[in-house]
């Protein structure tokens, strides 16, 4: 609301939509993230049975986030 309000700059000299675009547009962001929260959790369980090879993460906090960022990842030479 803030960033409509005053108009202020993103990136790249984008700025936000109009508000009425929440109810106009069917891609707006806060519109697909309500739409889709529960689809990826069920893509998730598919994988997991799908590929019991592959290595499944789920990081729930912001400080899980840091530990798994900050951990043996953090100096792959592949980046």
């Amino acid at each position: 609301m803030r960033r409509r309000l005053r108009r202020e700059v993103l990136w790249n000299g984008n700025v936000e939509p109009p508000l009425r675009t929440f109810f106009t547009n069917r891609e707006h962001i806060v519109r697909w993230a309500f739409s889709t929260r529960n689809k990826y959790g069920v893509l998730i369980s598919q994988l997991q049975d799908e590929r019991p090879d592959l290595l499944i993460v789920r990081l729930r906090t912001p400080r899980e986030v840091q530990a798994w960022l900050s951990g043996p990842l953090a100096n792959n030479p592949s980046d």
